[in-house]
């Protein structure tokens, strides 16, 4: 199956992706995390989920993280990039799968039960006693399953036989990451740059009210055409992709603050469209749908 199907099976139905290649981190030195990176931890409940950034001296963007809040000692970040970033280092332990795309809760429920999705919010987390958590990387309704490494597998097919009548499909990187251009999110070593700050990547509302300088944007690009001559403002592509729900190229990059969306610019060879993000649900409706 080719990555395009995936993308389309997760857009109408549901996809299964093994995202286990990200870190894990335990802390239980709650001042230790809270220096680490920008969320206010004492402002999470036992069960809640925050995204968050790690940065550098300078304010650079180093990676993005989710922070999972255990209990009232206990916290676990999850990053993209395994690093030593702190804490306990737990990574490899859990297989870590996300079940994304409408039918992701009804799948899911045929295997952990209704009761323990139907009240379960965006951006938390409940003992199942796998650990599920309301998030996801595609833009859609979806779930991320820690689940022991050992057991992986035996779980993976579980989830795949109850979503046969859904059409669910397992999916590779390539299909993650034309889904996660498509809702416009960020990547290690592409958009995070290891130079971009947290107003740059249009993220300044997770750093804690601080303030940075802005000498570019992160925005969507709509690939046109080859360039036809050097009339264009400039603008850096970082991520590109054939888009399946939209039926055209689209890519994300950098332009100088004053280029206003809709205006065209040179990316490379091509020239674009400067576009808003997300491209695809642009008020996030469907990532916060009824689960079931």
């Amino acid at each position: 199956m080719s990555s395009l199907e995936e993308h389309v099976a997760t857009r109408r139905s549901a996809g299964l992706f093994n995202f286990s290649f990200m870190g894990l981190y335990e802390f239980d030195d709650k001042s230790q995390l809270q220096t680490l990176q920008t969320r206010n931890v004492d402002a999470l409940v036992p069960g809640q989920i925050a995204y968050t950034l790690l940065l550098k001296e300078d304010g650079a963007v180093l990676i993005d993280a989710t922070v999972w809040r255990l209990d009232e000692r206990r916290f676990w970040l999850f990053a993209g990039k395994r690093a030593r970033y702190g804490g306990r280092d737990r990574s490899g332990e859990y297989a870590i799968l996300a079940l994304q795309g409408p039918a992701s809760g009804r799948i899911l429920a045929r295997v952990i039960g209704a009761q323990a999705l139907s009240a379960l919010k965006y951006f938390r987390f409940v003992h199942t006693p796998l650990i599920v958590g309301r998030i996801g990387y595609s833009g859609e309704l979806g779930y991320e399953l820690l689940v022991p490494a050992v057991d992986s597998a035996a779980f993976g097919r579980r989830l795949l036989d109850a979503g046969r009548s859904e059409d669910l499909r397992d999916c590779t990187w390539a299909a993650a990451n034309s889904l996660r251009i498509e809702a416009g999110y960020v990547l290690f070593d592409r958009e995070v740059d290891g130079r971009a700050n947290p107003r740059e990547l249009g993220l300044e509302r997770l750093a804690m009210g601080r303030t940075f300088p802005m000498t570019r944007r992160l925005v969507g690009l709509e690939i046109l055409a080859e360039a036809d001559g050097d009339n264009y403002p400039l603008a850096q592509l970082t991520s590109e992709c054939f888009s399946p729900t939209l039926r055209k190229q689209i890519a994300l990059g950098f332009v100088a603050p004053g280029i206003a969306d809709g205006a065209h610019v040179r990316a490379g060879a091509w020239l674009a469209r400067v576009a808003r993000l997300p491209f695809y649900d642009p008020e996030r409706r469907r990532p916060r749908a009824a689960p079931l």
